[in-house]
């Protein structure tokens, strides 16, 4: 029996071409017919969140909007029977924050086919810790390591390394033994770098545009959140037979580069999508971030915040001024 609770929600409104955020008191009855109404704990920030708290169009169409692309919680109604009433679930990518209501909101009501259980050991606020950005991260690396990526060959690199996605990569890469090279324009973010397991932090002006087609060779593989120039300049530096996973787009989604890198020493340029993936991929990510994967310091250094902090955080992320993971408690 399906019933109609008042909740608190991030929502953002579109006023004369001015996007704003507050909280509101809005229904369940106002979220979309979807088969599972699932009531959240923990959500967690992201890029794509900020953008469609800005009014990006090419993230979320139609105004007002609840933005949160990941979600963990309760199901508290199940149409389909599965996910059952009571079991706890994530919800990352898919359409979820982008045009269906988010996690920023108490609950969210999503198709059962979004549901990923939650990982033995894990409570909604460890998933939200890692979120999308995790997954991400994760993703990336398992993606250099199906390309063969390994210690012996070399520095691997890690751009954008201050940021959610870069960081845990940093720390997931150093404890699987790699030398990690964090790349960041966040200077005063060194330390904590160093600490999540970087042997050596360097500022963006190492993937600063160069002329030349080619560089000398100084990353064995690489990780690349950025996108853009940055990326452009990293793939010139890869060694031969060397990879780069590719995940965002913060500098740019125009990529201006030669063939060189790529038919003279035969690097390889992974894409990496955690939005549309199959739930058995992202099922099998989180299992491993539960398990031999897990990176606790990442884990101790997250920061909560309740939905009152929303606007300054997400502005934050569209002025480049934030790092490490955040984790949007609703109880706060």
């Amino acid at each position: 029996m399906t019933t109609t609770t008042k909740f608190k929600s991030w929502r953002v409104q579109e006023q004369g071409g001015e996007y704003t955020g507050s909280e509101q008191t809005v229904s369940t009855s106002d979220l979309p017919a979807n088969e599972v109404l699932i009531k959240v704990s923990h959500s967690s920030l992201n890029y794509k969140d900020a953008l469609s708290a800005s009014g990006n169009k090419g993230v979320t169409r139609n105004f007002p909007h609840t933005p949160g692309i990941d979600a963990a919680g309760e199901v508290i109604e199940s149409a389909s029977g599965e996910p059952v009433v009571g079991s706890k679930v994530i919800v990352t990518g898919y359409d979820l924050g982008m045009n269906t209501d988010g996690g920023f909101g108490e609950y969210v009501r999503v198709p059962a086919s979004w549901c990923v259980a939650l990982p033995q050991g894990w409570n909604g606020r460890t998933a939200m810790i890692y979120g999308t950005a995790g997954l991400t991260a994760g993703l990336c690396v398992q993606k250099l390591l199906q390309m063969g990526a390994s210690p012996e060959q070399g520095k691997v690199a890690v751009s954008g390394a201050s940021g959610a996605v870069g960081s845990v990569a940093v720390e997931l890469l150093s404890k699987l033994g790699f030398d990690v090279v964090a790349i960041s324009g966040k200077q005063d973010h060194a330390d904590e770098l160093k600490a999540l397991g970087a042997s050596e932090v360097v500022g963006r002006e190492a993937l600063a545009a160069e002329k030349k087609p080619m560089l000398k060779p100084v990353f064995a593989n690489a990780v690349d959140t950025v996108g853009g120039q940055p990326l452009a300049e990293l793939l010139k530096q890869i060694q031969p037979g060397g990879s780069v996973s590719c995940c965002g787009l913060v500098a740019g989604p125009q990529l201006e580069t030669t063939v060189l890198p790529f038919i003279l020493r035969g690097v390889n340029l992974l894409g990496v999508d955690s939005v549309e993936i199959p739930l058995a991929d992202k099922a099998a990510v989180w299992k491993k971030f539960a398990g031999e994967w897990a990176c606790p310091k990442t884990e101790a250094s997250a920061r909560d915040i309740g939905r009152g902090q929303l606007d300054g955080a997400l502005r934050a992320f569209l002025k480049g001024e934030s790092s490490g993971k955040i984790v949007l408690d609703h109880a706060l």
